[in-house]
C-alpha cells in the first residue's frame, strides 16, 4: 500500500472524523421497523434493527389524538408488547381504523431507547375485535398541578389517589416523532386536594408535543395517559440536550401517516437505513481527501512552470541571435543571405573574338581585374568600371574602337552578363498599366430623317392683288 502525505490541514481532517465517530455510534445503536401495515383488528409485525440493544425488549403502543368512533367511544388502551428473547413481535391491533398511535421501543437498559415513532395512522382491517360501543378506562388516574398545563422549567405536580397504584408508581415522558425518557420520582407528599405526588420540571422546549404516561408494577401504561403541549415557561433548565421532537426521520421506518395510506410500509425491512448512512458518510470524508489530494497536485504543477527558468520562443532557423522584447530579431538591416558571384564561362575550344583592340596582356589585366567580389546593388553606380545596376552585371566600357584579333591559342576566360533575381515577400505586385481603349468607328445609323416641310407662301407686295382662282362654276355658251 502506498503511503502519501495528506493534503488537508489537522484542523479540516478533525471535524471529519469527529462526525464520522459519531456515526459509527449511530450504527452501533439500535432501533425498530414496523414491518406491516397497520390494519384494524389485523396483526402488527414489528422487528428490532441493529445490534446495540440489550435484550429482552418491549414495545408501548400508546392511542393519541382523538377517537374516529361515535360519540367519541374510546377503545384504545395502551398495549405493551413484550419481545421475550426474539428481535421481532407480532400482534393483533385492537384499534379503530383512522385512529393513531404512537410505538416507543425499549430494551433492558431503559426505556424508549430504541426510539419513538410518529403518529401512526391506522387502515381499514377486520371487524369485531374491541367493542365500539363502550369506552374503555386506565386502572387509575394521573394528575398534574396545575392542571392540564405543563410549562418550560417551571415546577408541576404530578400526584394521585394514594390507593390506586398498586407498587411504586412510575411514569414516563413520550414525545412523538422525538424523545422518550423516564421520569425520575421524586420525595412525595401528601397534600390536601392534590393526593400524594412530587414536583418535577419539564426541562422540554416550548412548543413540543408531550405525551406524560403513567404506571405501577402491572406494568408501563396502566394509569393511561395526558397529551400537552409545553407552554411558555423560563428557559433556564435548557440545554443542548434537553429533549424535544427531532428534524430528522422518527423512529419505525414506513408507516400510514393520514387515513389515505400515504407513507405505508411495502413489507420490506429498512435495517440497511443506518449502514447507508454510515457509508454515505465514509465515502464523503473519502471523496474530500480525493479532491484535496487533486487540488494539491494542480497547485504543485502550476507552482513549477511559475519557477521553471526555461522560456519557449519560436525557433529562428535564419537568425540565432537573441529575441528582443518586442519580438524583432537583431538590428534593423536585412540579413545578408548569400554574395552573388559572377558566372565564369569555361574555357573555349575554338578561336574566340574579342571586342577590344588592345594588346593581349591588356585583356589578361581587363579579366583579372574584372574578376573580383560582387555585392547586391538596388542603385547605379557614379564611378566607372564595372558594377551591377538593377541586378544586371554591367562591364566597363572600353574607349578603344572595336577590331577583331585572331588567335591560336585558347584566351582566358571571359565574363558573360548574368541577371540575379532576388525574390521577397513584397506583398501583391503592381497593378498592369491599363490599355489604351480601342475606338470603333460605325457609319450613321440615319434613323432621325424626317420628310422635309412645305415651304411657306409668297409674301404679298405694296398695291399688289392677289386674285384668287375662279370657282368652277357652269360653262356658258
Amino acid at each position: 500500500m502506498l503511503s502519501h502525505r495528506s493534503p488537508l490541514p489537522f484542523g479540516r481532517v478533525l471535524p471529519a472524523v469527529v462526525v464520522a465517530a459519531e456515526f459509527v455510534s449511530l450504527a452501533a445503536a439500535y432501533s425498530f421497523n414496523i414491518v406491516s401495515t397497520p390494519r384494524q383488528c389485523e396483526n402488527l409485525t414489528v422487528q428490532i434493527t441493529g445490534d446495540g440493544g440489550q435484550a429482552p425488549y418491549s414495545l408501548l403502543i400508546i392511542p393519541f389524538g382523538p377517537s374516529p368512533l361515535p360519540n367519541a367511544i374510546e377503545a384504545r388502551r395502551i398495549t405493551n408488547v413484550a419481545f421475550n428473547t426474539s428481535t421481532s413481535v407480532d400482534f393483533q391491533l385492537r384499534f379503530p381504523e383512522n385512529s393513531q398511535f404512537v410505538a416507543v421501543v425499549s430494551d433492558n437498559t431503559g426505556f424508549g431507547t430504541g426510539g419513538t415513532s410518529a403518529a401512526v395512522t391506522v387502515l381499514s382491517g377486520q371487524d369485531g375485535c374491541f367493542n365500539s360501543t363502550t369506552s374503555v378506562e386506565p386502572k387509575w388516574f394521573l394528575h398534574t398541578d396545575p392542571d392540564g398545563v405543563l410549562s418550560s422549567c417551571a415546577t408541576t405536580r404530578i400526584w394521585w389517589n394514594s390507593a390506586d397504584p398498586q407498587g411504586t408508581p412510575n411514569f414516563q415522558g413520550v414525545i412523538p416523532g422525538g424523545q422518550s425518557f423516564s421520569i425520575p420520582l421524586g420525595a412525595t407528599s401528601t397534600q390536601t386536594g392534590t393526593g400524594v405526588g412530587f414536583n418535577w420540571t419539564p426541562d422540554v422546549r416550548i412548543g413540543t408535543t408531550f405525551l406524560l404516561v403513567g404506571g405501577d408494577d402491572r406494568g408501563l401504561g396502566v394509569a393511561g395517559s395526558n397529551v400537552f403541549t409545553i407552554q411558555q415557561g423560563s428557559s433556564s433548565c435548557l440545554n443542548s440536550t434537553s429533549p424535544s421532537s427531532t428534524a430528522g426521520s422518527p423512529a419505525g421506518g414506513s408507516y400510514p401517516t393520514s387515513t389515505d395510506g400515504s407513507g405505508t410500509n411495502s413489507g420490506h425491512s429498512s435495517s440497511t437505513d443506518v449502514g447507508a448512512i454510515v457509508g454515505g458518510v465514509i465515502g464523503g470524508v473519502v471523496g474530500l481527501i480525493a479532491i484535496g489530494l487533486v487540488v494539491l497536485f494542480f497547485f504543485r504543477r502550476r507552482r513549477h512552470h511559475q519557477n521553471s527558468g526555461t522560456k519557449e520562443r519560436p525557433v529562428d532557423l535564419l537568425h540565432d541571435g537573441d529575441v528582443g522584447e518586442e519580438g524583432h530579431v537583431g538590428d534593423s538591416r536585412l540579413p545578408a543571405y548569400y554574395q552573388p558571384e559572377p558566372f565564369t564561362l569555361p574555357a573555349p575550344t575554338i578561336a574566340s573574338s574579342s571586342h577590344h583592340d588592345a594588346p593581349t596582356s591588356e585583356l589578361d589585366s581587363f579579366s583579372q581585374r574584372d574578376r573580383r567580389q560582387s555585392y547586391l546593388s538596388t542603385s547605379t553606380s557614379e564611378q566607372g568600371g564595372s558594377g551591377y545596376v538593377g541586378g544586371m552585371l554591367r562591364l566597363a566600357p572600353s574607349s578603344a574602337p572595336s577590331t577583331s584579333v585572331s588567335r591560336k591559342s585558347p584566351v582566358p576566360p571571359s565574363f558573360r552578363a548574368v541577371n540575379i533575381i532576388q525574390h521577397d515577400d513584397a506583398g501583391p505586385g503592381e497593378p498592369s498599366p491599363e490599355e489604351e481603349p480601342e475606338t470603333i468607328e460605325l457609319p450613321p445609323a440615319y434613323t432621325n430623317i424626317k420628310p422635309r416641310a412645305a415651304p411657306p407662301p409668297p409674301e404679298s407686295t405694296a398695291g399688289a392683288t392677289v386674285a384668287e382662282e375662279p370657282t368652277a362654276g357652269p360653262s356658258t355658251p
